[in-house]
């Protein structure tokens, strides 16, 4: 019996093929940074991201699995000012376009992942990275600097200060902190953000 031989052609195919699948899933993945940089990780669909690669949204679960786990592959990708200097919270104007630009786009999972943990642990360590990175370090880093005890927990505490204001904000439950101007709302955070790290 004559053992199956991979033709030229069918060889050349296939090699087609892969670099089609590559193609596409750069496309979509290139997409959803920009989309999700634009409008916020809820704010945005799957049908959008497929509009925008000009490819089935269907590709999605096939290349990813799930919107989250494409919005997991952005964050690796560096997205969302992943790599840029982390906010300054003890600045007004610092935490001010951070509530604005959260206004404006909508939350995305890293806030969540201080509140309530997701149900993708994958999707959960992610956000729990970048929230260390560019909000509880930083944090520990200024108490450290002003000689306070228990740096990290103090740092933890204005994490989860941070984020309840920034969730409750857009849940609607508290009136007077969703209708706030964002000015007033950072002013506030500031000083609490000053009393837990003692930074000046």
């Amino acid at each position: 019996m004559t053992p199956d031989v991979e033709t030229p052609q069918a060889a050349t195919a296939a090699r087609a093929r892969h670099r089609s699948a590559a193609e596409s899933r750069e496309r979509l993945l290139t997409a959803a940074v920009e989309l999700f940089a634009e409008h916020g990780y809820e704010a945005t669909t799957v049908r959008e991201i497929g509009r925008r690669a000009d490819l089935d949204p269907t590709l999605i679960a096939r290349y990813f699995g799930s919107k989250a786990a494409l919005y997991l592959e952005s964050l690796r990708r560096g997205g969302f000012g992943a790599d840029s200097p982390p906010p300054d919270l003890t600045d007004p104007a610092g935490v001010t376009e951070l509530l604005e630009r959260v206004r404006r786009n909508g939350l995305t999972p890293t806030f969540y992942a201080a509140i309530r943990p997701h149900d993708d642990a994958e999707l959960q360590a992610a956000a729990t990275d970048m929230l260390a990175h560019r909000v509880v370090d930083p944090a520990v880093a200024r108490a450290n600097a002003s000689g306070r005890g228990d740096a990290e927990l103090r740092a933890e505490l204005m994490t989860a200060a941070l984020a309840g204001i920034v969730i409750s904000r857009t849940a609607g439950a508290l009136p007077r902190l969703s209708d706030a101007p964002s000015t007033d709302v950072a002013r506030l955070v500031t000083e609490l953000v000053r009393a837990l790290t003692g930074s000046r």
